[in-house]
């Protein structure tokens, strides 16, 4: 809990109140590592803090999983629209690590809202910061040669490369698992980075 209240000081200080409350009202929870923090079809009822470990948001496309984000402690995760609109998720978020969280439900997150409007600022930060997150990506993954995807992957997100197997790193990159490892070796050969 220590960390999260650390993490929200660093973007807003928190008055007692809200910290105390703060105290009160977030919930812990251990995920081992492939349990679900959320399946598609189930409706995303709590907002997340990522203490320690690793998460995968995907979604199944003819059976085969297309990553969409993998995050880390110091993140905040949530499927935004099923969380947002509370309905039903197309997104699974699963853990590739043994995962230890700090949660919040919907209607929690309201009253924080509507009671602390040091809160609102709080969470204008962290929408900016994870939409601005969210267009780099779209921007280095669609609009980028192979080459240039696995660059940027290496350069924004190196410790993801250790701790993501290859074939999720591929389906981030939107790159077969062949072409994945023919840039791996390219990269490596022409510019001597470590192969990762």
């Amino acid at each position: 809990m220590e960390k999260l209240l650390l993490y929200l000081n660093s973007i807003h200080k928190l008055s007692p109140e809200l910290n105390n409350h703060l105290l009160c009202v977030v919930k812990h929870r251990q995920i081992k590592k492939k349990d679900f923090l959320l399946k598609a079809g189930q409706v995303n009822k709590e907002i997340s803090f990522i203490e320690s470990g690793l998460l995968h948001a995907f979604y199944l496309k003819e059976e085969t999983e297309v990553s969409s984000w993998f995050l880390k402690e110091g993140d905040v995760i949530v499927s935004v629209e099923s969380f947002y609109d509370q309905k039903p998720s197309y997104e699974y978020i699963r853990a590739l690590e043994n995962t230890s969280i700090y949660y919040i439900d919907f209607s929690e997150l309201q009253f924080i809202y509507d009671n602390f409007m040091e809160f609102n600022y709080i969470g204008r930060v962290l929408t900016i910061k994870y939409l601005k997150i969210w267009t780099q990506q779209l921007y280095s993954i669609k609009m980028r040669s192979a080459e240039e995807r696995y660059e940027w992957i290496l350069q924004n997100h190196p410790e993801l490369l250790l701790r993501v197997p290859a074939k999720l790193i591929a389906s981030y990159l939107d790159l077969t698992a062949v072409t994945l490892s023919a840039v791996k070796h390219k990269i490596y050969k022409d510019s001597g980075y470590k192969l990762l």
